[in-house]
């Protein structure tokens, strides 16, 4: 996100820093982590290690508000850092007694580094993701799905930090909880409405993947893998960004407030031109 010529490199560059600004989203979460629909009093009653499993379920039934900080180590043809502060509210609708409808909302407030001669802000909010999973209400076997619609809003304030071009695609969701573990895989597409192709050009189709691994020890604590795996198809040259890494956490309590805690490293095995060489990624997730 080589190529020889100056055209192919500037699209690459417009192409990582798009990359790079996908909500992680998840980058977009995980991505970020949600999960049980009850009133703040209502969590008094679960441990700390139950929340924490609730929260690594992207499609759990939980209002929560993450803030998930990804700063990006290598970033651009001038290697520089690059914070991406997504903030993601997910709230749950319930539909009926069996079915329900979990919102998430990913807006990315972004600081990049020195771009040029990619035409650039140091600092703006990227396009804005918004998911709907409809998913059943309690899970069979200790699985659970969700599926449904994501929408990519354009609110970015600049360029270089993303397209002002509306879009949507599917999403989906798959979790397996037993015992201590949470695993599971969130997918997505996303397609733009309209908009050139080209190298400078303002269409896009990307692709993510998130699958994740969480591993709980009791008392809140945790250990999490969920790396944010992504395809840019419009970009030339390498499309991919693939990391590995992982990280720990701990639900607790400030007073009756649940919150959680996560900390996690990821090292990009491929990326296109430009892109990360590897991420730093802090979560702080207030629960209700």
């Amino acid at each position: 996100m080589i190529a020889n010529s100056r055209t192919h490199s500037l699209a690459a560059l417009a192409a990582a820093c798009l990359l790079a600004c996908a909500p992680a989203q998840a980058q977009q979460g995980p991505v970020a982590s949600s999960a049980a629909a009850k009133p703040a009093d209502d969590t008094a009653g679960e441990s700390d290690t139950d929340l924490a499993k609730k929260l690594q379920n992207p499609i759990g039934d939980l209002y929560s508000f993450p803030f998930q900080s990804n700063t990006n180590f290598g970033v651009g043809p001038h290697p520089g850092t690059q914070e991406i502060l997504n903030i993601q509210p997910v709230i749950p609708i319930h539909v009926n007694d069996d079915w329900n409808v979990i919102t998430r909302t990913i807006l990315p407030v972004v600081w990049n580094p020195d771009l040029s001669p990619l035409p650039s802000v140091p600092v703006g909010t990227g396009p804005t993701d918004f998911s709907a999973f409809l998913s059943p209400k309690n899970p069979t076997n200790g699985w659970l799905w969700g599926a449904g619609p994501i929408i990519q809003i354009p609110t970015v304030s600049g360029p270089g930090i993303g397209s002002n071009v509306w879009g949507a695609g599917p999403t989906a969701a798959i979790v397996y909880t037993n015992g201590p573990w949470v695993v599971g895989c969130l997918v997505n597409n996303i397609w733009s409405f309209g908009g050139t192709h080209g190298p400078l050009g303002n269409a896009y189709n990307n692709f993510l993947t998130q699958p994740f691994v969480n591993y709980n020890f009791g008392g809140g604590w945790y250990v999490t893998s969920a790396p944010i795996v992504t395809a840019n198809w419009e970009t030339p040259g390498t499309k991919w960004t693939v990391p590995i890494g992982g990280g720990a956490g701990r639900v607790f309590r400030l007073g009756k407030l649940p919150i959680n805690l996560s900390l996690a490293a990821y090292y990009n095995l491929v990326r296109p031109e430009y892109g990360a060489n590897w991420q730093w990624r802090t979560q702080l997730t207030f629960i209700f």
